[in-house]
């Protein structure tokens, strides 16, 4: 059976020492954790969270001198970013050293780094060494952002969780590349478009930005951090409740049904809508509602960026006018 441990890191280091997986917090979500020296650990991550292989791990690390260790080429921009934004939810993608495990990678010949900085994440990996750390779930689904969530989505498995109390974030962290002068944000996070620009004009030269999606980087997939009901995105004259006749087309379209339709209301303030995300749509999917809508909204600028990207990879349906589209 599952178990909730408070925050003392003996067991758990002893743990992941033998090759087996631990589930810890980050100041994201918590992660599945195993030493990247386990290739026994690591084919455990994907097998608990029944992952596929093509989708590559983040490295997490506790200090500079590990994420040197894992690149062929700790770029100067690279360095320069890491001091700005690490530790916190800022991932870079570089080059990987030929002694990282593909499984790691996906066979690509880059790896995912970061610095986590929750302080019993931080420990962990200086007792135990740089850990791969997915989310903490069942692959697509809502990612974990209390013990508890870890605990319902693996409910026979005997795995420790690691109590770090509720994730400060909320959302999965920004994923970046980058080359001398490009820095490319594969997936959005805390760390915002907005940040990296205004660390950007303090650089020695100019350094281009732009978003794209990457095989390199983990959550790139279309559908992710799905709930286990459908999620709809409607336009905002849909705020009291689902009109009879759109009910009956999300019916259709999914195939269940969507009489008891309850709204996922985003909190006006972003760091508070990404913190309580995951949390809502759990809460939701587990009050008997048979579906969620969530109201479409405008704004995609800093935070917003990074929740309407989790929304609408959660989305099994996106009715609004300029995105309305069946799944595939």
């Amino acid at each position: 059976m599952t178990s909730i441990i408070e925050p003392k890191l003996h067991k758990a280091t002893d743990l992941l020492l033998k090759g087996e997986v631990v589930a810890i917090p980050t100041e994201t979500v918590y992660g599945l954790a195993a030493s990247i020296e386990s290739n026994e650990g690591l084919k455990k991550i994907f097998a608990l969270k029944e992952r596929p292989f093509f989708d590559p791990l983040i490295v997490h690390v506790a200090n500079f001198k590990q994420a040197a260790t894992l690149t062929t080429d700790w770029l100067p921009l690279a360095d320069y970013l890491a001091r700005v934004f690490w530790p916190g939810p800022f991932t870079i993608v570089l080059p990987k050293a030929s002694h990282v495990d593909p499984l790691i990678t996906s066979g690509l010949d880059t790896v995912a780094i970061r610095y986590p900085a929750h302080p019993l994440a931080q420990e962990l990996i200086h007792l135990v060494g740089p850990l791969a750390a997915p989310s903490a779930n069942k692959f697509g689904h809502t990612s974990p952002t209390q013990p508890k969530h870890v605990q319902s989505e693996f409910p026979g498995a005997n795995l420790l969780i690691v109590d770090g109390g509720t994730c400060e974030v909320g959302v999965e962290s920004t994923v970046v590349s980058i080359d001398a002068e490009h820095v490319r944000i594969l997936r959005p996070g805390a760390v915002t478009e907005e940040m990296i620009q205004a660390a950007l004009r303090k650089w020695s030269h100019p350094v281009a930005v732009s978003r794209g999606s990457s095989q390199a980087s983990p959550g790139s997939l279309k559908h992710h951090y799905m709930p286990k009901i459908p999620l709809v995105i409607v336009e905002p004259q849909k705020t009291a409740s689902l009109a009879a006749e759109l009910r009956l087309r999300i019916q259709n379209e999914t195939g269940k049904p969507a009489q008891n339709a309850v709204e996922l209301k985003l909190n006006d303030d972003p760091a508070i809508a990404a913190r309580e995300l995951y949390s809502e749509m759990r809460k939701i999917s587990e009050s008997g509602a048979d579906c969620i809508y969530v109201v479409n909204r405008s704004d995609r600028q800093g935070m917003w960026s990074a929740i309407w990207d989790r929304l609408s990879r959660a989305a099994t349906l996106d009715l609004t006018d300029a995105h309305s589209k069946s799944p595939q």
